[in-house]
């Protein structure tokens, strides 16, 4: 999940306050994170705690951005509206050019 977030185990472990190689070790291990992290851990990684920890119980037809993209468009949503306009004009026209190129 980490690394469908397009996340390093640095750029995790800076956003939850805890050393890399914690991470290495879950990741490893298949050990579960601490319990006081989950929340934030599956919020970096736009996931639910459910999916998280791999009790997804339902599905949902919702796509949304998640790691880097899902911050960076948050933090587009602070910007003055005109910047964002200009930002989505942006994104649309990759969007668009992606899709030409399939």
């Amino acid at each position: 999940m980490r690394e469908a977030a397009g996340l390093s185990q640095r750029d995790l472990a800076a956003r939850l306050g805890i050393h890399h190689s914690n991470l290495g070790y879950w990741e490893r291990s298949g050990q579960p994170p601490r319990s006081d992290l989950l929340p934030a851990m599956a919020d970096a990684l736009g996931v639910s705690i459910e999916q998280l920890l791999g009790h997804e119980t339902r599905r949902t037809n919702v796509v949304a951005p998640n790691g880097r993209s899902r911050l960076a468009f948050e933090a587009v949503s602070k910007l003055p509206k005109r910047q964002q306009l200009k930002i989505v004009e942006v994104v649309e026209a990759l969007v668009a050019q992606h899709a030409v190129s399939q």
